[in-house]
C-alpha cells in the first residue's frame, strides 16, 4: 500500500490515505474534526506465533516526522506462504497512551478497536474487479484483488503524496499503538503492531 497506509489503515482512515480517485487529494468530512497535521514515531513489527503465513520482512518511511498534507517515501517488503482470500476478517486493536497508561480506544463510528469481516469485498469496493492496480503497484507487480497468490512481494522506495486528512475530534493528538489480526475463519493468517504518534490542528 502507499505511504503510511499500514498505520493510518490501522487507525481506519484508508480513505483518506488512498486519496480520492487515486491520486486525487480527498477530504473525509466529519463532524467536529481536526485537521491531522503531522505522524511521527512510527515504528512496526511482526506479532505472529511464527506460523503465520504472511510476514512484513521490511518497512520504511520517511521523513520522520511526515507533515501532512506533504511528501513522504515509502519501501516495504511482504512474504506470503499461502493463498490469502475470501473470507479475509481484520480485528483492530487501537490503544492510546494516556500520561502512562495505555488504555482501549472502542469501536466508534467504525474507527478504533473494531473487527471487519469481508475486506476481499471491500478492496473490490475500492478498485472494481477487472481494473487495473493503482500505481506504483501496477508496476511492481503487486495484486490489489483477492486472492493474493503465495509470493514475495516488494516496492522499492517511492514517493507518495499525503491529502488532507481529517480525523475525529476525539482521535487527537497523543501517542497510538494498533494492533491488526488478519485471518481466513479459523486460521491466523498475519498479526502487525504498529506504532505512532498523531498531531493535530
Amino acid at each position: 500500500m502507499q505511504a503510511l497506509a499500514l498505520g493510518l489503515c490501522a487507525l481506519q482512515l484508508c480513505p483518506a490515505v488512498l486519496g480520492g480517485r487515486w491520486g486525487q487529494p480527498l477530504l473525509v468530512e466529519r463532524p467536529q474534526a481536526r485537521r491531522l497535521s503531522m505522524v511521527g514515531g512510527f515504528s512496526w513489527e511482526n506479532c505472529g506465533n511464527g506460523t503465520d503465513p504472511f510476514v512484513i520482512k521490511s518497512l520504511s518511511v520517511a521523513p520522520d516526522p511526515i507533515h501532512i498534507p506533504g511528501d513522504v517515501k515509502v519501501s516495504v517488503a511482504v512474504s506470503s506462504e499461502a493463498e490469502i482470500g475470501s473470507p479475509l476478517k481484520a480485528v483492530f486493536t487501537v490503544e492510546k497512551k494516556i500520561v502512562d497508561i495505555w488504555l482501549k480506544v472502542p469501536c466508534l463510528d467504525e474507527i478504533g478497536s473494531c473487527t471487519y469481516d469481508g475486506l476481499c469485498g471491500m478492496l473490490d469496493n475500492v478498485i472494481p474487479p477487472g481494473t487495473p492496480c493503482p500505481e506504483p503497484l501496477l508496476s511492481y507487480g503487486i495484486p490489489c484483488h483477492c486472492p493474493f497468490k503465495p509470493g514475495s512481494y516488494s516496492l522499492p522506495p517511492s514517493d507518495f503524496y499525503l491529502p488532507v486528512i481529517q480525523l475525529p475530534s476525539w482521535l487527537t493528538n497523543g501517542d497510538y499503538r494498533v494492533q491488526v489480526v488478519l485471518s481466513n475463519g479459523a486460521k491466523q493468517l498475519a498479526c502487525v503492531k504498529v506504532a505512532l504518534s498523531l498531531h493535530s490542528d
